[in-house]
């Protein structure tokens, strides 16, 4: 099934009933799907808005009637949805955001990248708010982390980012869906608006005129997202235990890093991989762990190295850190990708 598809399958399930989005390649494929598979729901709303900006807000007003709802886009429509995504940080609204990643800054083009990770990971928008962010590697994972990211959302009230590029989007692979959710059964949300006669004088608001009611609501956000980070960090971890090397990388550069690390491991060369799923909150203690042993690690990615500064906040001066990577959306091979660890190996005599 086509990555996109998977996605909005996985929602579907997930008890999602609402979409508002605007099209954009590399990411069409998936408003187009659940155009039709919305249309054979009963309580299921699918609007093409007539921009970015109206369809962050039309999920805005959905979240806050209680609706699992549900955007998507592709990096500049993304940037354009920030605002919205800051309100309803703000407002502590959940709801799912899909970025299937194409080559930047600008309109750039249409080709995979992952240049979209400082935008993901440090909020995008005004305010200083945090949103979770998923990084899928595969098809089956498209399918569990979509379906999380909706229970992630509502858990804490806040907007989750699943973080994809231009060829996970339009790959296809084998994968198996969970039997779906009946919203009906999801938990019971009471701040949620129902209009007049059902909860008369409940506000929803991220608009605080007084400083000190600002600076209590911040305060609460923070503490929310303290603990997202000691709750939430997901990692894989891949021939790590007798590794002299580890190469960091995400979603489609952690297929071909894999990819890189069978083949140097061929060759007698002990390299592992460690793949962060959450981009944030960043298993930095995961990886953290790693350093009394491995004093060389390889960030890899498709964009020049974003990711590297979380690694390097993660373990300090424990461990020297090395980059690679390609930016604009040529992807790279893991014959590539081996050759640069063969050279660290040789170079540093690791092997």
């Amino acid at each position: 099934m086509r990555g996109s598809h998977v996605i909005g399958e996985a929602a579907t399930r997930a008890g999602c009933r609402f979409y508002a989005g605007y099209p954009i390649t590399p990411q069409n494929e998936l408003p187009e799907y659940l155009s039709k598979r919305f249309a054979e729901l009963e309580d299921a709303t699918f609007i093409q808005a007539e921009s970015e900006l109206a369809a962050i807000n039309m999920v805005m007003g959905a979240s806050m009637a209680g609706v699992r709802a549900m955007t998507s886009s592709s990096s500049p429509g993304i940037s354009l949805k920030q605002e919205g995504i800051s309100y309803m940080a703000g407002t502590e609204l959940p709801a799912v955001v899909v970025n299937v990643m194409r080559g930047g800054p600008g309109l750039g083009n249409i080709a995979p990248s992952q240049q979209d990770y400082f935008q993901a990971t440090r909020g995008g928008g005004h305010g200083g708010y945090r949103t979770i962010v998923l990084a899928p590697h595969s098809g089956q994972e498209l399918v569990t982390l979509t379906m999380k990211a909706f229970d992630l959302a509502d858990r804490y009230r806040l907007p989750v980012v699943l973080l994809g590029d231009g060829l996970m989007g339009q790959m296809m692979e084998p994968v198996t869906f969970p039997d779906p959710i009946d919203p009906a059964t999801l938990p019971r949300k009471d701040w949620v608006l129902g209009g007049a006669k059902g909860r008369g004088g409940h506000l929803l608001a991220s608009l605080l005129l007084d400083p000190s009611k600002m600076e209590q609501h911040n305060w609460k956000l923070a503490r929310k997202y303290a603990a997202i980070r000691e709750r939430e960090t997901e990692h894989e971890s891949y021939l790590l235990d007798d590794a002299v090397l580890a190469v960091v990388a995400f979603g489609t550069a952690a297929r071909i890093a894999k990819g890189a690390v069978n083949r140097v491991r061929k060759a007698g060369l002990k390299a592992g991989l460690f793949r962060p799923v959450t981009l944030w909150p960043f298993p930095e203690r995961q990886l953290r762990a790693l350093t009394p042993r491995l004093k060389h690690i390889l960030v890899f990615e498709m964009n020049l190295g974003q990711m590297v500064e979380d690694v390097k906040l993660s373990i300090g001066e424990q461990a020297t850190v090395h980059f690679y990577g390609r930016p604009g959306g040529i992807v790279s091979t893991p014959h590539e990708i081996a050759e640069a660890i063969t050279k660290l190996c040789y170079r540093y005599d690791l092997g």
